[in-house]
């Protein structure tokens, strides 16, 4: 079953490589979608994919890189959009 995940991420989650590590993440799992840096410091992640790996991506969140220090994550449901990479923006 395809879903996709709308999430936000809060922490030191800007200028520690976070975006480029989830879109590593997101394409090791086959998940397709984005990761943008929000105005507030926080980065917003679209997850779409095979429901199990858009779980795993999302469990990822938290953990992030290594130099990141996330404290919370928000993830929804969103409906399904067939997308066709992970991005950054």
């Amino acid at each position: 079953m395809k879903v996709c995940r709308r999430c936000l991420v809060r922490g030191r989650v800007q200028g520690v490589f976070y975006r480029g590590a989830a879109q590593q993440k997101a394409r090791q799992l086959g998940v397709t979608g984005w990761a943008h840096n929000l105005a507030d410091g926080s980065v917003e992640v679209m997850a779409c994919g095979e429901h199990q790996a858009v779980e795993v991506l999302c469990d990822w969140l938290w953990d992030g890189p290594r130099l990141a220090e996330v404290t919370d994550v928000g993830c929804e449901r969103v409906a399904y959009r067939p997308l066709t990479d992970f991005d950054t923006r």
